[in-house]
């Protein structure tokens, strides 16, 4: 297991769980769930059955930095990995892996958000180890996929077909097509077909696999981050990467690497897994009342409402009458009451409050 490492990816603001996750304090650094520990809290615990503790890194913005000291008590200072900018996935995982590449050279590495849920905690460790053993004894790109539940156009889909070789673990599929958020018809057509995967966004290689992926397909990238290679782990890697990070190009590692790869695998896994991108997606994770609604708060008094989910302060009391199907968050004095099925505008409520209000309530 000592060679086995975690990069979890904590940058992201989260603005759909507005107006509890802000620029300032976002969704990975909360308890959405109301179960007394933050997301990054229960992500970081989680690699702790498959990777050593010293080999858990968190990437993050500068910003956040102090948000995870705080969250994370015991993690080395030294394997907090600070970006300068957000540039979206692949930056991250160069910087983090050349990094991590330096130190051990024979690192495999799992990469995941540090924002979604797993509610199989044993099943996942199976399945992660499992792709570690894949990414020890091959050259090959790893990543989790999810068995489709529902036509959901808010998520990335793999398409798979039988691998090449025997493989030990017969989950293991080559991966043949990306495809990202289709339409619902589309989306439709892929869960009926029985051969795509939801893309959890979690990956797993060695560090040899990916920078070799990186030179291949994004030679620009590689190059940036390998001309660091003497100063990684130094106290001049700060600078280093505050440069790197004003020339690097903003890009998801879907599009500089999975897309081009042919080494790609999937290991399809029922992990009871959520990404929480929206209020939603959380309406089925927490506890329900009587009425189908999902609360979170000690003071909450419900009168013919059903499936509303409300999500307030303890000390706050609420009472709600006559809503149905509506989202209801207070947070730091900011109240949204909003049609569950119209949440995909909370981003516009979001640029909306930028303009009219300021940045204070974002």
């Amino acid at each position: 297991m000592k060679n086995n490492y975690c990069i979890i990816m904590a940058g992201g603001v989260g603005s759909r769980f507005w107006p509890m996750s802000k620029t300032s304090y976002p969704k990975q650094f909360l308890d959405v769930l109301g179960t007394g520990e933050t997301l990054l809290q229960q992500t970081y615990k989680r690699f702790l059955k498959s990777c050593p503790e010293k080999n858990i890194y968190v990437v993050t913005s500068e910003q956040y930095k102090q948000l995870v000291y705080e969250q994370l008590k015991r993690i080395p200072k030294e394997n907090v990995l600070l970006e300068p900018s957000r540039k979206n996935t692949a930056p991250c995982i160069a910087y983090a892996s050349y990094k991590i590449h330096k130190l051990n050279p024979n690192a495999l590495t799992v990469v995941a958000p540090s924002d979604h849920l797993i509610t199989k905690e044993d099943t996942f460790t199976k399945a992660i180890k499992s792709c570690f053993a894949k990414a020890q004894s091959e050259d090959c790109l790893v990543t989790l996929g999810i068995k489709p539940s529902r036509p959901d156009t808010g998520y990335g889909y793999i398409q798979f077909v039988d691998s090449p070789v025997k493989e030990k673990d017969t989950r293991i599929k080559k991966v043949k097509t990306f495809t990202e958020k289709p339409d619902h018809e589309m989306a439709k057509f892929f869960v009926q077909s029985g051969d795509f995967l939801w893309n959890s966004g979690i990956f797993i290689w060695s560090t040899k696999s990916i920078i070799k992926a990186f030179e291949k397909h994004d030679p620009e990238m590689a190059h940036l981050f390998r001309d660091g290679i003497d100063v990684y782990n130094t106290p001049e890697e700060n600078e280093f990467i505050k440069n790197a990070y004003i020339t690097c190009k903003n890009i998801s590692i879907d599009y500089a690497v999975m897309e081009n790869a042919k080494n790609v695998y999937v290991r399809s896994s029922i992990i009871g897994w959520s990404d929480l991108g929206t209020w939603g997606s959380l309406y089925a994770h927490i506890p329900h009342t009587p009425g189908e609604n999902a609360v979170v708060g000690k003071n909450v008094m419900l009168y013919n409402s059903k499936n509303c989910i409300v999500h307030v302060p303890k000390e706050k009391l609420v009472i709600l009458q006559g809503l149905e199907d509506y989202i209801v968050v207070e947070s730091d004095g900011i109240l949204l009451v909003c049609k569950k099925q119209d949440e995909q505008q909370i981003r516009n409520f979001v640029n909306d409050v930028k303009v009219q209000k300021g940045e204070k309530f974002v």
